[in-house]
């Protein structure tokens, strides 16, 4: 039992960042950044890996320069691996519906970089991270926005069987 309050326990982390993400969709990109990088600061280089990978994922939403927004989004998938292969029991599970978003976003970073065959190694990893979501909302979401970058950059469609495609930046 207390285990299973212990994981309904909400992450007060992840309720901090929600906050400021709900501040950036309300228009205050550079309070939003501000506070992202005062948690970011607060977090540490060493601090949780799922917090990391959240953080730097928002945070890359609120850069200007294309290139910033890469090192961040490059920070979150290298967050999001530490957390995949420091669980002891090697189960991906805890971040596997991240992968989509996180190589969406990093191809869309390379396509505003004019990188297009990094943007295009970037989408199908996208692509065959979306293989693992559900039929819901969000893996329809993720599905869509995959396709109309895929459409942007001029990328054969995939088997009819894919019925998806992305918009530049999707969120986790």
């Amino acid at each position: 039992m207390v285990e299973r309050q212990e994981q309904a326990a909400p992450d007060g982390v992840l309720t901090r960042i929600g906050q400021v993400v709900m501040l950036h969709h309300g228009g205050d990109r550079e309070e939003a950044r501000r506070r992202l990088l005062d948690l970011w600061a607060e977090i540490g280089q060493d601090g949780d890996p799922l917090h990391r990978c959240t953080l730097a994922h928002y945070l890359a939403d609120t850069q200007d320069d294309p290139s910033d927004e890469l090192a961040w989004d490059l920070r979150a998938l290298s967050a999001a691996q530490e957390a995949a292969h420091g669980r002891p029991d090697g189960d991906l599970g805890a971040v596997r519906g991240f992968y989509p978003s996180l190589h969406l976003n990093l191809a869309a970073d390379y396509l505003k970089l004019g990188r297009t065959e990094a943007a295009r190694s970037q989408l199908r990893r996208a692509r065959g991270a979306a293989e693992s979501l559900a039929d819901d909302s969000y893996g329809d979401a993720m599905r869509a926005a995959i396709s109309r970058l895929a459409q942007r950059l001029g990328d054969p469609a995939p088997p009819d069987d894919e019925p998806w495609g992305p918009s530049p930046r999707y969120s986790l």
